[in-house]
C-alpha cells in the first residue's frame, strides 16, 4: 500500500469513527419543533427579518392550507414584467436600472441613470496588477471559486475595507457590482488556458458599455455581439438580480452583515452560497440533464419516449442517480415562476434566429410532462411548475456562453440585490442573526486519557 492509499484508509477509518458517534433520530426534529431549513410544517419559510427590497409570491394562506398560485417576482413594489416589457418596449438595456432600484429604493430619472452608468463603466478595471497577481498566479478551475477568493482579495486594495457607514458600503458596493463581470471573464480565459489548454484574451474594457454587452465582449474573440444578443443577456440579468432576503446566498450576505464584518467577506459567502447545486448551481444540472435525454430519446417529439426517460430519472436509473428533475419545483412558486415565463418567451425568439426551434419545442415538452410524471410515478400531490433554472441554460447555450460561466453568470447578477440587502441589514437591522440550536448530547463524565478504552 503506497502512502497515498494508506492516508485514504487513515481518514476512512477517522469517518467510520465520526459514524459511530453523531447522528440523529429523524423524529427528534418533530419533537422538538426544530424547523429543518428554516421552514415551517408547510413549507412556508420561517419569518426572519423585514425588508423593502423584494417580495416573491407563489401561493396563498386560506385556514393554514396552502392555495397555488401565479409566480409573481417583485422589485421594491413593481412587477418584474412591467419592467421587462418597458425596455423591451423602448428597446434599451435595463440591468443597471434594476441595480439602481434596488440598491436605492426608487426607479432612476434619465439624469441619474446617465450618472449612474458612468460611475459603473469607470468601475469595471480593476486596481492595477490585480489580474496578474490575483487571477493569472493562482487560476481554478472552477470558476465561482476563484470570483470568491478574488472579491475576498479586493479588500487588501481598498483603502477603507472595514468602515461599515452607508457611504463606505455603497461605494464599495457600487465597485463590485461594475467589476465583479470583469473577475469573471478574466477568470474563465485564465482557466480555458491553465487546465483546457486553450488560447486566452485579454481585451481592453470599453468602459461606455452596458454590463451585457461587456460581458460578451470580454468573452468573444472577435469581440462581436448582436444588439439582439446583448438585449437576450440583459434580460436574464435583469430576472437574476434579486429574489428576497429568504433565498440562501442573500441571507448567508445578511447573516454576516448582521455581523459588522466587511463588505468582501460579505460578497464572498455570498459567492460560495450560491455555488451550491442545491442554489445557483442547477442550471448547469439542467444542461447536463438535458444533454442526457437528447442523447438516450431518439425521437425528441414522442412524447411516450420522454416520459419513460423523465420516470427513470425519478425511480434513480437514469441521470445523477439523485432521483431529481433538475428544473422544475420551487420553495415559492407553485403554478409558475414568472422568470421562466419570461425566458421561455425569449428563448422562442432566439430559437427561430438560431435555428435550434426543434430542441426548443423538447424542453417545452418536457416542461410540459413533468408534472404527470412527478404525480404518477412518484406519487406527489405537490403542485410543480419550471423555474428559472430551466430555460436559462438553454438561452445561454444559444448565446454561446460556456457552461463554466453559467452560475458565475447567476453571481454577477445577484450581487446587485445582495448589496442591497446588505445595506438595508446594516442599517436597520440592528442585531446579530443568531437560531438555536436544540443540544441533543447526554452529559457524561470525563474519563482520564489513560482508562479509555
Amino acid at each position: 500500500m503506497n502512502e497515498t492509499e494508506t492516508m485514504t484508509e487513515r481518514f476512512k477509518d477517522l469517518c467510520d469513527e465520526y459514524r459511530r458517534h453523531n447522528g440523529f433520530n429523524a423524529r427528534d426534529y418533530q419533537t422538538y419543533g426544530v424547523k429543518r431549513g428554516l421552514r415551517n410544517p408547510d413549507g412556508t419559510g420561517v419569518m426572519a427579518g423585514l425588508t423593502n427590497i423584494c417580495n416573491v409570491h407563489g401561493f396563498m394562506m386560506a385556514d393554514g392550507i396552502r392555495i397555488p398560485d401565479e409566480g409573481m417576482l417583485i422589485y421594491r413594489g413593481i412587477d418584474v414584467n412591467d419592467i421587462v416589457s418597458a425596455c423591451i418596449r423602448e428597446n434599451r438595456f435595463g440591468y443597471e436600472e434594476v441595480a439602481w432600484l434596488l440598491l436605492f429604493g426608487s426607479l432612476p430619472t434619465e439624469e441619474q441613470l446617465a450618472k449612474f452608468l458612468d460611475i459603473l463603466g469607470k468601475n469595471r478595471e480593476l486596481p492595477e496588477n490585480f489580474v496578474e497577481d490575483m487571477i493569472m498566479k493562482s487560476p481554478s478551475k472552477d470558476i465561482m471559486n476563484k470570483l470568491g477568493r478574488s472579491v475576498l482579495a479586493l479588500y487588501s486594495y481598498d483603502s477603507d475595507p472595514d468602515n461599515t457607514a452607508l457611504e463606505n458600503i455603497m461605494r464599495q458596493s457600487i465597485q463590485l457590482i461594475a467589476s465583479l463581470p470583469t473577475i469573471m471573464t478574466y477568470a474563465y480565459q485564465v482557466k480555458k488556458r491553465a487546465f483546457d489548454r486553450e488560447s486566452m484574451f485579454f481585451h481592453p474594457v470599453d468602459l461606455k458599455l452596458s454590463t451585457s454587452e461587456s460581458i460578451l465582449r470580454a468573452l468573444r474573440p472577435d469581440m462581436h455581439f448582436t444588439d439582439s444578443e446583448a438585449k437576450l443577456l440583459d434580460l436574464c440579468m435583469i430576472l437574476h438580480a434579486e429574489h428576497g432576503g429568504g433565498n440562501n446566498s442573500t441571507f448567508s450576505a445578511r447573516v454576516l452583515s448582521s455581523s459588522g464584518t466587511d463588505t468582501y467577506a460579505t460578497v464572498s459567502a455570498a459567492i460560495g452560497s450560491l455555488k451550491g447545486p442545491r442554489h445557483g448551481g442547477a442550471n448547469l444540472r439542467v444542461r447536463r440533464m438535458m444533454e442526457e435525454l437528447k442523447e438516450e430519446v431518439k425521437d425528441w417529439q414522442d412524447e411516450e419516449q420522454i416520459y419513460d426517460y423523465l420516470a427513470g430519472i425519478i425511480r434513480k436509473e437514469k441521470g445523477d442517480g439523485s432521483g431529481l428533475i433538475y428544473g422544475f419545483g420551487h420553495a415559492i412558486y407553485t403554478l409558475s415562476d414568472p422568470r421562466a415565463r419570461i425566458l421561455r418567451d425569449a428563448a422562442a425568439q432566439l430559437a427561430e434566429e438560431k435555428a435550434m426551434n426543434e430542441e426548443f419545442m423538447l424542453y417545452q415538452t418536457v416542461e410540459k410532462i413533468t408534472p404527470k410524471v412527478m404525480a404518477e410515478v412518484k406519487g406527489s400531490e405537490k403542485v410543480i411548475c419550471s423555474n428559472v433554472d430551466f430555460y436559462s441554460g438553454f438561452v445561454y447555450d444559444m448565446l454561446g456562453i460556456p457552461s463554466d460561466l453559467f452560475t458565475p453568470l447567476f453571481a454577477v447578477s445577484r450581487i446587485a440585490g445582495w448589496c442591497a440587502h446588505r445595506i438595508e441589514e446594516v442599517t436597520y437591522g440592528g442585531r446579530i442573526i443568531r437560531p438555536a440550536y436544540r443540544a441533543m448530547a447526554r452529559m457524561r463524565n470525563y474519563i482520564p486519557l489513560a482508562e479509555r478504552n
